[in-house]
């Protein structure tokens, strides 16, 4: 129902190809930990949605974790209304935010109430824990060091499945190489109608 209900667009071929992958991971009986990589505009983020939503349908909460402020908020911007169409608890949490909102974040987490949460390194901090943490999203994961990446790890009892984005294009050899402990799957085909990414240099 969410495809006919609340998708204002089709998915791309390799969209569907990689979120099949990912229901795959999360329908095993092992810890998932896959990177998912795509151009900026192939539509990572609306596949970290509906990978939580596979979380949620389950019972379980999801986070999403990004460099900096400026770009959790385009998340959390994106999402909420996606989220309030479908009734989905959502919030935002980053350095700035203020010491209410924060207790009201925490406690929300804690009992459950609040399923998902956008926000920069301010997840990871001690007094962010999770009722039933099933799904963390981390997006640019080469901003993060390995032992950021094991802390939200930590916020469960058992392990939650793990989804590492990025728009840095890195070789299948390399990234063999360098996320050795990750299963790897690439977004290579842009939504019809975008227009070409350009990246110049001004001086």
């Amino acid at each position: 129902t969410f495809f006919n209900d609340h998708l204002p667009f089709e998915l791309t071929n390799a969209q569907k190809r990689v979120l099949k992958e990912i229901r795959a991971d999360l329908g095993s009986n092992a810890q998932m930990n896959r990177l998912l990589q795509g151009d900026v505009g192939s539509g990572k983020t609306i596949v970290a949605f509906m990978s939580m939503l596979m979380a949620l349908d389950n019972g379980f909460q999801a986070c999403l974790m990004a460099p900096t402020e400026i770009l959790s908020v385009q998340h959390y911007n994106g999402l909420l209304e996606l989220c309030n169409e479908l009734n989905i608890s959502i919030k935002i949490l980053t350095g700035s935010s203020k010491t209410s909102e924060r207790k009201k974040i925490h406690e929300a987490l804690e009992n459950g109430t609040l399923q998902i949460l956008i926000g920069t390194h301010a997840l990871l901090e001690d007094k962010v824990k999770f009722k039933n943490l099933g799904l963390a999203i981390v997006d640019e994961q080469h901003r993060f060091g390995v032992a950021q990446r094991s802390k939200l790890w930590h916020k469960n009892l058992c392990p939650p499945h793990v989804l590492v984005m990025t728009a840095t294009p890195i070789p299948r050899t390399l990234a063999m190489s360098v996320y050795g402990d990750l299963d790897i799957s690439v977004i290579d085909e842009l939504p019809a109608g975008r227009k070409p990414i350009k990246t110049v240099h001004r001086y």
